[in-house]
């Protein structure tokens, strides 16, 4: 099964092969200037791991097992300092500090010596994960207490500092949020906006309109405003992707006399240091309650209100995406909140469609239920007296076809239903009992 990279090789130069170890994996070789030669190497090797794997042969104990588990850790964290990020950048200050943190725990409370400590640990890692869980905390967090431990471990193999992943058979964790976050109401978003410091009233503003999160928005300079919308900055962006956030006017307005008399380089906003405190104090002011029946507001709910009246407006689903600056629909969707009174208004919008002019709020006269008698269009609005008995003998005719078959009896209830089906040609109002209906409109 081994084999040679298809590359041609330039003369005098060693050939590449490959060949499958004993743990099924893909490994590569660089073999001597004879292809031949080259791939006899190959089939010898993965012959040896093959016994290996059959269990002939003990496993190659790894080089790496007694080195210092510190030393491989840290020199992780370097690593992800550097290149850990999206798109190779580095991981984020708070991710480095968090990654940083449950690593430590990690190391105290398995006694990580060396690398050679983590064999077998499977066990153990489950009783700390139940453990955390206990305390109690929150599902998410005891996900990235997990995931650090995991990464780490997938990253060691990667490099050859572990043989095989010892968490590999960990099960998935559940990561269901206790507590939601719902979307602002406009007129809650007016009370918060009229009551609030007034140094904050500006940077509420820009997320409730633009969906920016803390970090952006903290990240934003004077010379990131263009005049008609803000030049987002993939060093600083959560996707790490360069975009462009747009405005609305009122909105550009009052950016152009924020900015008046500042340096470009200058921050754009005052963003508060814990956006969440400073949020909870703003909403007492403003009579707004932090948690009920629908979910909490924190600062980042700002965020699911804007793409909520995004949605709201009638944009499409990828219309809202790219405004939100979502890579998928589904994230989109997770964000999105349905209101209360927005949910009202289409229920009061369908009734209006149902009853017409009895509805409360239909303000204009529709058709009402003697109108819609002339279902065909085009047609007279009075009907000669034999048009109109021909209908109703139309209206009957599939009861008396039954009738006459044998296949159901023409009764009292089959004839009311026909006519209350047809109440327009019949001219019956829906209220009329069934005497009278049989007594004004005979069987024809």
């Amino acid at each position: 099964m081994a084999g040679l990279h298809k590359q041609k090789v330039a003369p005098g130069k060693k050939h590449r092969f490959w060949y499958i170890d004993w743990m099924s994996k893909r490994r590569w070789g660089t073999g001597t200037t004879n292809a031949k030669e080259t791939l006899q190497i190959a089939q010898r090797i993965e012959d040896d791991h093959r016994q290996i794997r059959l269990g002939y042969r003990p496993p190659p104990k790894s080089s790496h097992v007694k080195r210092p588990f510190v030393e491989i850790r840290d020199s992780y964290l370097a690593w992800g300092e550097a290149q850990g990020g999206r798109k190779g950048l580095p991981w984020s200050t708070g991710h480095a500090r968090m990654r940083r943190s449950y690593l430590l725990w990690w190391t105290e409370r398995l006694k990580l010596k060396t690398m050679g400590d983590l064999l077998g640990v499977l066990p153990r890692v489950e009783e700390l994960l139940r453990e955390i869980r206990a305390m109690p905390r929150s599902p998410k967090t005891v996900a990235n207490y997990a995931d650090a431990i995991c990464a780490f471990c997938d990253w060691a193999v990667n490099r050859d500092f572990l043989e095989e992943d010892p968490l590999k058979k960990l099960g998935a964790l559940d990561t269901t949020p206790q507590t939601r976050r719902r979307a602002l109401t406009p007129d809650e978003i007016q009370r918060l906006l009229t009551t609030c410091d007034q140094k904050r009233r500006l940077t509420y503003e820009v997320t409730f309109c633009t969906g920016l999160r803390a970090k952006e928005l903290r990240s934003l300079r004077v010379h990131h405003f263009d005049g008609a919308g803000f030049l987002l900055d993939g060093a600083w962006t959560k996707n790490r992707e360069s975009g462009y956030q747009r405005l609305p006017e009122i909105l550009i307005s009052r950016l152009n006399k924020h900015i008046e008399g500042k340096a470009p380089n200058q921050q754009l906003l005052y963003v508060p240091t814990h956006t969440a405190r400073d949020l909870d104090k703003d909403l007492v002011v403003a009579g707004i309650p932090k948690v009920n029946h629908l979910g909490k507001i924190d600062f980042h709910a700002s965020r699911n209100s804007y793409i909520t009246f995004v949605s709201e407006s009638g944009a499409s689903w990828n219309e809202t995406r790219d405004l939100a600056r979502h890579k998928s629909l589904e994230m989109t969707e997770r964000y999105t909140r349905t209101r209360n009174d927005h949910l009202q208004k289409i229920t009061e919008s369908v009734a209006d469609k149902v009853f017409g002019e009895d509805s409360p709020g239909h303000e204009e006269s529709g058709p009402g239920l003697n109108e819609c008698a002339k279902y065909v269009a085009n047609e007279p609005d009075v009907l000669s007296q034999d048009a109109l008995n021909e209908r109703r003998r139309a209206a009957l005719r599939p009861t008396r076809r039954m009738e006459a078959a044998g296949i159901e009896p023409a009764s009292r209830h089959c004839l009311v239903k026909s006519v209350y089906n047809h109440s327009s040609i019949f001219n019956v109002a829906p209220e009329t009992p069934m005497n009278e209906i049989l007594h004004c409109h005979p069987r024809f």
